[in-house]
């Protein structure tokens, strides 16, 4: 049983989607949100890579769970990132609405 784990190898990939998802989601509460929406396409391809790797020869390789957790990290930043692009969408154009419109539409004088 110990040899069988010494002789594994880091999953390739695994890592990175990690990486790519903890940065995904940390970005757009820092700054840039829908820029976020490019490491979770980062990650979701090297954690998708890295599964299919581990899935052809399982024996061989360590670091399945990281592959995992970068891929659900990958998702959750996809879907944060395309919140914020709808919610700054709708607020840019509630402020173009608004000034196209005369502001509240009454006059004060």
């Amino acid at each position: 049983m110990m040899s069988n784990e010494m002789s594994q190898v880091p999953l390739p990939g695994a890592s990175t989607a990690l990486t790519m998802g903890i940065i995904g989601v940390i970005t757009p509460f820092v700054c840039c949100g829908p820029f976020a929406i490019i490491f979770g396409i980062i990650g979701l391809t090297n954690a998708k890579n890295a599964e299919k790797l581990y899935r052809n020869n399982p024996e061989a390789y360590s670091g399945y769970e990281n592959a995992k957790t970068g891929k659900t990290l990958s998702y959750i930043s996809i879907g944060l990132s395309a919140l914020l692009l709808l919610f700054t969408i709708l607020y840019f154009g509630a402020i173009i609405a608004f000034f196209s419109t005369d502001g509240f539409g009454g006059h004060w004088d």
